[in-house]
């Protein structure tokens, strides 16, 4: 009996949601056409029963190759370190191999906005819309944080390092049903990060959300970080609530408003 398209539907729903979500081969494998396995025989001492010499002319499968080691982290500080610029750094990013978020995604999403800013935002992961479009910030959440550091006189578009924005994430791939990234792959990504940060050479930072602090901090807990100044890279570093989670709870906008206050001030104040 043919299940229904809704019923259908919500059976690979749930496949998903339990992590069936890409197939492990190219093609599909027809179990029935597979060779027949050797029998094992059953009792004390069992071993597998004689097996079939294979058809005459046959030649032997070659022996297994060990593939070699790598070190993705490794292999990320070796890539970042040979960057120049960050045209030279974002092909790094879209050549590297070694993280698995890039699989499943259409875009490397590397920045926006003015490199020579002052500010730099660090934000957490490429959403859907971002994917599509190959920039950070594009969807909800990011015509948030426009409205939101406009207030202050900020702008991505602003051509004055003084009034403008620069924006990038912790990681460079949108993450399978936008989950937060594992700290693996925000470790194998930070080399990258602290290079972007090196080049761009801002005055600032503002880390946006708990994956952002996760990579450049070390430590989570956004509630508990937000609006406290620190230091990474050298630098001067204010976490603030993610624009996403602030839609989802528009109340912790008074706080997300008094942290843009204290960013104003560090900035007129010569940071």
């Amino acid at each position: 009996m043919t299940a229904d398209p809704h019923t259908n539907l919500a059976l690979l729903a749930w496949q998903i949601e339990l992590g069936a979500d890409e197939a492990m081969l190219d093609e599909p494998v027809d179990c029935f056409t597979l060779p027949k396995r050797t029998p094992w025989r059953i009792g004390p001492g069992a071993q597998p029963a004689t097996e079939r010499p294979p058809p005459a002319g046959t030649a032997p499968a070659p022996a297994p190759q060990a593939l070699p080691q790598v070190d993705p982290v490794a292999e990320a500080r070796r890539a970042a370190g040979q960057a120049r610029d960050l045209a030279g750094l974002e092909a790094a990013i879209a050549a590297f191999p070694h993280c698995d978020l890039k699989l499943g995604a259409r875009n490397t999403v590397f920045a926006d906005g003015n490199p020579a800013a002052r500010v730099m935002v660090i934000g957490e992961a490429p959403g859907k819309e971002e994917d599509i479009r190959g920039k950070p910030f594009v969807g909800r959440a990011g015509q948030l944080l426009d409205r939101m550091f406009a207030a202050i006189g900020l702008s991505r578009d602003a051509e004055l390092p003084e009034s403008a924005l620069y924006i990038t994430n912790i990681v460079n791939w949108r993450p399978p049903q936008n989950r937060d990234p594992k700290p693996e792959e925000i470790a194998v990504m930070l080399p990258f990060v602290e290079a972007h940060v090196r080049l761009a050479a801002p005055d600032l930072l503002v880390l946006m959300g708990n994956s952002a602090c996760q990579g450049v901090l070390g430590r989570r807990g956004i509630t508990r970080l937000r609006g406290t100044w620190t230091e990474a890279f050298g630098l001067p570093v204010l976490p603030m609530f993610h624009p996403a989670f602030l839609l989802r709870n528009p109340a912790a906008k008074r706080e997300a408003w008094a942290d843009l206050l204290s960013l104003k001030a560090r900035l007129g104040g010569g940071a």
